[in-house]
């Protein structure tokens, strides 16, 4: 983690309550609110994966599925050079660029393939100024976006408290969950049991264009395990193509 001056921070900030203007919460597209999501055909998902001890190279990874089948459809790998640190509550700063690049990229080359919605590995709403990385990555590539986080960031008096775990236990089969309700009492997220066989939740908010309710059911929807289809084969395809290019480094997500 580097500590950044007090000036770029604000600055940041900033730019993050510029953009938090833009963001949309709701459903926006027929398929969101059609029965089976009939319409949607194509999910997208993105990650980012270094090389142990190097935080500076990252494989950026683009996927774009099918569904309902989650067939690969397309798939962008980049290496890409990261110039903004890591600092907590920004992370947007530091990947969405090479992300939103990957994008423009295929909008570019094959609109077509366009993804109708993203997964993105990382918070949405569920943040420390209800902005994430979802969020950040949404409204500037002016799609859907969904926030889908493994571990749960404690944040806005929503903490890992036993009443937290007993909630989690309570999760009794794929589907189930429970909302996570900031101190203020808005909800920013919920946490879900993605599938039968996984006893450990996901984190799932809004990122942009969407609703949290169709967002839970959507990433149930595309999940095969616990982490739902997209970001799993994003993050599985970016350590692949760092294993293929540096074989005898270690990578990380």
């Amino acid at each position: 983690m580097t500590a950044l001056p007090e000036d770029s921070v604000e600055k940041w900030k900033s730019e993050q309550a510029s953009l938090k203007q833009k963001l949309v919460e709701g459903d926006t597209e027929e398929w969101q609110t059609a029965p089976g999501f009939k319409g949607l055909e194509r999910v997208g998902g993105v990650d980012l994966s270094f090389i142990k001890g190097d935080d500076v190279n990252a494989c950026s990874q683009l996927v774009v599925l099918s569904f309902p089948e989650m067939e690969l459809m397309y798939e962008d790998s980049q290496m890409v050079t990261l110039s903004a640190p890591y600092v907590p509550g920004f992370l947007a700063f530091r990947e969405v660029p090479c992300l939103l690049e990957a994008l423009q990229r295929l909008e570019r080359t094959q609109p077509n393939l366009l993804p109708q919605v993203v997964f993105v590995d990382g918070n949405g709403l569920f943040h420390y100024r209800e902005f994430g990385v979802a969020c950040h990555l949404g409204v500037l590539a002016g799609l859907p976006c969904v926030g889908v986080a493994k571990n749960l960031l404690q944040v806005q008096g929503v903490i890992r408290s036993e009443e937290h775990q007993s909630q989690i236990r309570a999760l009794k089969k794929g589907g189930d969950s429970f909302p996570l309700k900031a101190a203020s009492g808005r909800v920013l997220g919920e946490a879900l049991r993605s599938s039968d066989s996984s006893t450990k939740p996901i984190y799932v908010s809004v990122g942009h264009r969407i609703s949290l309710d169709t967002a839970v059911r959507l990433t149930h929807a595309c999940c095969r395990f616990r982490v739902p289809e997209p970001i799993r084969q994003a993050d599985m395809r970016s350590r692949e193509y760092l294993r293929t290019h540096f074989p005898s480094a270690d990578t990380c997500g």
